[in-house]
């Protein structure tokens, strides 16, 4: 439920205020306070089906009341007219701002890892990403340099002044990502409810990955786990869903950026190269996304994709990312947003 206030004086101390707020609270539910320029809206988290609206409407500085359909409530654009900025390490993704997240799949050595953060950092890329711990569909693929991946991401990061995406698998890993600037949810983790709620008690910034077989709905839900411990620093990752068709590694799913942005208000960005599989298709599909209001991209970058530990086959090397990546900026400041780099 959301309560539309009437331009007043919306402090504690205004009797009306108070008053509204006790009525509130006698249904147990918890009041999440949106303070616009123009509106200010009240959103009432949890149940709320024994509150008569008709009731609240009484209330002298009540303009309307509405019911929200919708499961989600924290990540509801209802709740929260205006796009959310997150702020990570002074780049900012969302309402008009733009980034790239760029880098390999897998952290391999220091050299390398170092070599393509200086690299794709030139080329305009916001955000080293590195896998140091992988989950993998085969237990006997390459799982990961796992904490000391970590550390060679955090070397990386000060050689080439740059901050870092990577991603989570556990959360007895948690301590290992405390000078990470972004951790990542996987796909497969994306319902780890456990998981979920515990990153929801830090202020760290949250990549939440779309699993592969999961509608919107159940996208959004996941980042309703985050934002109710409090944590709203999140950005959503569209990287493709599970189809009958095995011409891509996945199905990209490009309706899910004008959707998700009419249902919520955190930004969305775009994984091309685990949505596709296959590196030829990664710039098409980065410039449809692009189009389609995408807030960021995050492209796999390898300095030597037929030899990497994992997922060469979508890897642009850094040339190719260079020339990929100047048609990004040129068609992202068409769009008239600001490019982060």
């Amino acid at each position: 439920m959301i309560i539309i206030l009437k331009n007043n004086d919306y402090s504690e101390e205004n009797p009306s205020v108070q008053k509204l707020t006790e009525y509130i609270k006698n249904y147990d539910v918890n009041i999440s306070k949106i303070i616009g320029s123009q509106t200010t809206i009240w959103g009432l988290v949890g149940d709320t089906s024994k509150i008569d609206i008709d009731m609240i409407r009484q209330f002298d500085i009540v303009e309307n009341v509405q019911r929200v359909a919708e499961p989600f409530k924290n990540a509801n654009r209802k709740f929260h007219p205006d796009d959310s900025i997150i702020d990570v390490a002074g780049k900012k993704i969302g309402a008009g701002y733009f980034s790239v997240m760029a880098g390999p799949c897998s952290v391999e050595s220091q050299e390398q890892i170092t070599d393509i953060a200086k690299k794709v950092k030139n080329s305009g890329s916001a955000f080293l990403r590195g896998g140091a711990y992988k989950p993998r569909t085969s237990p006997y693929s390459f799982q990961g340099l796992r904490d000391m991946g970590i550390n060679m991401l955090l070397e990386a990061k000060k050689a080439a002044d740059v901050p870092i995406v990577t991603e989570i698998m556990d959360l007895s890993h948690l301590d290992y990502f405390g000078e990470v600037d972004i951790i990542q949810v996987g796909t497969r983790n994306m319902q780890n409810f456990e998981l979920l709620k515990e990153l929801g008690h830090t202020k760290k910034p949250i990549l939440l990955k779309r699993g592969f077989a999961n509608t919107i709905e159940e996208f959004l839900m996941s980042a309703e786990y985050i934002m109710a411990g409090g944590n709203s620093n999140i950005v959503l990752c569209e990287r493709g869903i599970r189809s009958f068709d095995n011409k891509t590694r996945n199905v990209l799913d490009i309706s899910a950026i004008p959707v998700i942005k009419r249902l919520s208000h955190l930004p969305i960005i775009i994984d091309p190269s685990h949505a596709t599989g296959y590196s030829y298709l990664v710039e098409p599909m980065a410039y449809a996304a692009v189009a389609a209001g995408a807030d960021g991209l995050m492209i796999e970058v390898h300095n030597d994709p037929q030899n990497a530990l994992s997922d060469g086959a979508q890897s642009l090397t850094p040339e190719q990312f260079d020339k990929v990546m100047q048609s990004i900026i040129k068609r992202v400041e068409f769009e008239g947003k600001i490019m982060q780099r």
